[in-house]
């Protein structure tokens, strides 16, 4: 991706105090700025860097579009609580559109969002939502009166930046799965260059708001993969970090939903979990707020592996992930143990082989007792 720096303006003015603006203490101010710097995995210091940027940064102009989705990933950031949704809209960055929050709406909504693109030219963050359609020249999906394909392209050519929120606009997601009849596709493939990710269906609503952060303060995107996605939230396996993982190791799986294991927090692998190919930070940042064990494996059901381009919304639920790191012994049962069938003969081979052995055994026993006899003999002559 690159270290493209981008432009997202300067204060002006002297700032208000963050008391005031945010509605907290400092001491608060801090600790969110502490946590945004630990999230990104940024070193000591760093938060200084954060604290200053939004006190005296000029909040920047966010457009955000929605197209193919269900506004799961918008439904995730309103139950963000550091900061919350309305600190977040009104003083950390200045939410300039969008279909479900803006109070305007049909020609006042366009005007708003044209409006802000001419004042904010080269400065603003454009946010998508959801896969783009591009079938029969992108007629299956209008904005008033405008395609999306084209309303993208428009709003995408003076963006600072681009970032595409949840597995529909990263990759396609579940538009996208076959037969796709609306050719739907995700944002780098429509505007044919590499933009910032945040898969996940929803996606976390943290992983977008450190990565807003971090542009804000740095001028410039966190470091990331080779598909675009921050690598501070996308760079190990859920896997790695599963509190099931012990289970796993240890060969313990639930083999049906219900089950013993499954009751006991057994590992959910045989199940079709794909956290071994999936590539995120799901078990350590949970969701909602509502504290330990909160996110899908944690409740129970298989990762389906949303994050990961080929995994989710490809792959069957049921079917067994590819072991990325570690590959459980074959001596572990499989879900539905093979039975075999033998012959007649083959049946005749195998009782005569165990004849045989019991015979042998036999033998061994026999001739051990001699030896043991002999032994004793043997000492009572000396």
């Amino acid at each position: 991706m690159g270290e493209t720096i981008f432009d997202l303006g300067s204060g002006d003015g002297i700032p208000s105090t963050v008391e005031n603006r945010l509605g907290i203490s400092r001491r608060e101010f801090l600790q969110f700025c502490t946590a945004t710097a630990a999230t990104l995995g940024l070193p000591t210091g760093a938060e200084a860097a954060i604290a200053k940027a939004i006190e005296k940064a000029r909040r920047p102009s966010v457009i955000w579009l929605h197209f193919q989705e269900c506004t799961g990933c918008t439904e995730s950031l309103l139950r963000a609580e550091h900061p919350t949704l309305e600190k977040l809209i009104l003083d950390v960055i200045s939410l300039d559109y969008h279909e479900t929050l803006m109070a305007a709406a049909g020609h006042q909504a366009e005007a708003a969002r044209r409006s802000a693109m001419q004042a904010n030219k080269g400065k603003y963050v454009l946010v998508v939502e959801g896969a783009i359609p591009t079938r029969d020249n992108g007629i299956y999906c209008k904005i008033g009166g405008q395609k999306a394909v084209d309303m993208v392209k428009e709003c995408a050519a003076d963006a600072a930046a681009v970032i595409a929120i949840g597995s529909c606009a990263s990759w396609g997601g579940m538009p996208s799965t076959s037969p796709n009849p609306t050719g739907a596709s995700s944002v780098s493939e429509v505007l044919g260059k590499p933009v910032l990710t945040i898969p996940g269906c929803p996606p976390n609503p943290y992983n977008f708001l450190s990565t807003v952060v971090h542009l804000l303060t740095f001028g410039k995107p966190p470091e990331l993969d080779q598909l675009g996605r921050p690598l501070f939230a996308y760079s190990r396996l859920i896997h790695d970090n599963c509190e099931r993982r012990a289970h796993f190791d240890a060969g313990r799986f639930a083999l049906e939903f219900g089950d013993a294991g499954h009751r006991q927090g057994y590992c959910l692998y045989k199940l079709g979990c794909k956290g071994p190919e999936t590539h995120a930070n799901c078990p350590t940042i949970l969701f909602g707020d509502a504290g330990a064990g909160c996110w899908p494996v944690g409740n129970g059901h298989p990762c389906i592996g949303c994050t990961e381009q080929g995994v989710g919304f490809t792959k069957p639920v049921y079917e067994l992930a590819v072991l990325k790191n570690v590959v459980p012994p074959t001596s572990y049962p499989r879900v539905v143990e093979e039975q075999g069938h033998s012959s007649f003969a083959a049946a005749a081979a195998l009782a005569a082989i165990a004849g045989a052995a019991a015979g042998g055994a036999a033998m061994l026993a026999r001739n051990l007792g001699k030896a043991h006899e002999e032994a004793d003999v043997g000492e009572k002559q000396e």
